[in-house]
């Protein structure tokens, strides 16, 4: 194992104790207990796995793919996400998309980080926003995907010319230049699937509240 993969896996290790926790307590007792939920967490999880693993790219290594982690974060909370993520990718590596060894960095910098980003992101918006159902939509799902989406190449490329032969000018060509492109797609993803969970089943957002997103509609 390289230097790089073993410092993403220690991290991965720090962070597995926080997530397991709230994995234990709150998300399998309700996979364990409500059916329907455990229905759509498996189609969540499998809806994931088929998105994260259709990766597409020029040069090998600069590959790209569309992330949806604003919406699963806001569905099950940044831990339980994370612990999710962990499965998902773990799956990807089992039909050899991925080899186990680079398991440790796609964890860390294709769902930690954006996990982390989004979470960020909702809580800057919750906090510092007026709390209504709009801003939730276009802040904290649509704004949010798109910016965690950006931010997710762009410290891809940053750790690529690191580890990587290739130069700068060759990733920002075949990689970063995509960044404006993806950005709106990430962007509207996240944010229609937020939107549509809040009109048809706003108790799968584990963020959301009727009493802070419809019926305070003061700036706190």
């Amino acid at each position: 194992m390289a230097l790089n993969e073993l410092c993403a896996l220690l991290i991965i290790l720090c962070v597995i104790p926080l997530a397991w926790r709230d994995a234990r307590d709150v998300l399998l007792p309700k996979l364990k207990q409500e059916r329907s939920f455990q229905h759509i967490t498996f189609g969540v999880a499998f809806a994931l796995f088929v998105l994260w693993s259709a990766d597409a790219g020029v040069k090998e290594g600069l590959s790209i793919h569309f992330l949806a982690i604003t919406a699963l974060t806001l569905m099950y909370g940044w831990r339980s996400a994370f612990t999710l993520s962990i499965v998902i990718y773990f799956l990807i590596a089992l039909s050899g998309e991925i080899t186990f060894f680079q398991l440790p960095e796609h964890i860390l910098f294709s769902a930690l980080i954006p996990i982390t980003i989004s979470y960020c992101v909702f809580l800057l918006s919750y906090h510092y926003l007026p709390r209504n159902i709009f801003v939730f939509i276009f802040v904290a799902g649509f704004l949010n995907g798109g910016l965690t989406g950006s931010l997710h190449l762009v410290i891809n490329a940053g750790y690529l010319l690191a580890i990587t032969d290739y130069d700068w000018q060759t990733i920002f060509d075949n990689y970063l230049i995509f960044t404006p492109l993806l950005a709106f797609p990430e962007g509207l993803l996240n944010g229609m699937t937020l939107a549509m969970l809040c009109v048809f089943k706003p108790e799968l957002l584990r963020v959301f509240s009727d009493r802070d997103y419809i019926y305070n509609h003061y700036h706190k």
